[in-house]
């Protein structure tokens, strides 16, 4: 599927530019492969369907500590990139990062080539409320709910965050509706949250750098599709009430601008929330080192484990 957008390129160095963004995903994918195996301390639930729209099956896959007993651990919720027009839940690297204090659920959307925006939110937000839902089923606490997502995922996390029901991108798939679907933190991986402003820093950089994969989520051209563009972004959003932050971006993404990250940590500490901005020196997109698994660690034991607290 990914490949399709490639060749809908006009021009041959569009195609040229095109493929380099995918060259990226396709490292990006390579890596969370490689940390994405279910230790064996943790009960596998595969092919769990949370929700099921026009035909398409929305599925998950759950990983719960064997160890938990009857304590309630938290749940970190994977979000995988590719554009919004690839990826799938098949690999996440939450297991590796989190073991076996955590239970890690990944989750599949609707990819933009089916379904325009906002089906990809509304996908996501359906995920959350099953998956609070059926908690004490699984063995999880429901309120203690983290989200991680890279590229286009860091997108779909981050406005998990940022948009705490808001109608217009709550939706009504599935059948948990009036569960909540707020959650108690973000962590973004080189996501995008200003789709304008990203266009712009692109073209700035490089003329050439297609912007298909943002047509293709809104659904339409850009001139005609501005107040949905604005709708997608997380900056827009950004208040008071949301959750704490980490955001971790390479200053040397030229796939996701590094102003991405700087704006929209901005945004949310100047709106008063719990926001940190890991920036990652020399990095490329979602291109991190060792180090970075223990900030991430770090971040969800501060904002998700009250029993590491003092």
């Amino acid at each position: 599927m990914a490949v399709r957008w490639v060749r809908r390129c006009a021009s041959r160095t569009h195609r040229r530019a095109a493929w380099r963004v995918l060259s990226f995903l396709a490292i990006a994918a390579c890596l969370s492969a490689m940390a994405s195996a279910a230790p064996s301390t943790h009960r596998t639930f595969a092919g769990v369907e949370y929700a099921r729209v026009g035909g398409i099956s929305l599925k998950l896959d759950l990983y719960v500590p064997e160890a938990a007993g009857d304590a309630a651990v938290p749940l970190v919720v994977w979000i995988h990139g590719g554009a919004w027009v690839s990826g799938s839940r098949a690999h996440t690297p939450a297991l590796a990062v989190l073991g076996d204090e955590y239970a890690v659920a990944s989750i599949d959307y609707r990819l933009a080539e089916f379904a325009p925006f906002p089906a990809q939110i509304e996908d996501c937000n359906a995920a959350i409320r099953f998956l609070r839902a059926h908690a004490s089923q699984y063995g999880y606490d429901p309120d203690r709910i983290g989200v991680w997502g890279a590229s286009a995922g860091g997108l779909l996390a981050s406005l998990l965050g940022t948009s705490n029901g808001m109608e217009e991108l709550e939706g009504q798939v599935g059948g948990d509706v009036g569960t909540s679907s707020r959650v108690q933190a973000v962590c973004d991986f080189c996501g995008p949250s200003d789709l304008l402003a990203m266009v712009d820093q692109l073209r700035e950089a490089d003329p050439s750098v297609p912007i298909l994969p943002i047509l293709l989520l809104l659904g339409g051209p850009l001139a005609e599709r501005e107040v949905l563009a604005q709708l997608a972004s997380p900056v827009e959003h950004a208040d008071a009430g949301d959750p704490p932050f980490l955001i971790v971006h390479g200053d040397a993404d030229d796939v996701v601008p590094y102003a991405q990250a700087t704006g929209f940590h901005a945004a949310l500490a100047g709106a008063g929330v719990d926001a940190t901005l890991c920036v990652v020196g020399r990095a490329g997109h979602c291109d991190f080192p060792p180090w970075v698994d223990d900030v991430v660690r770090a971040f969800f034991d501060r904002t998700l484990r009250a029993d590491l607290a003092g």
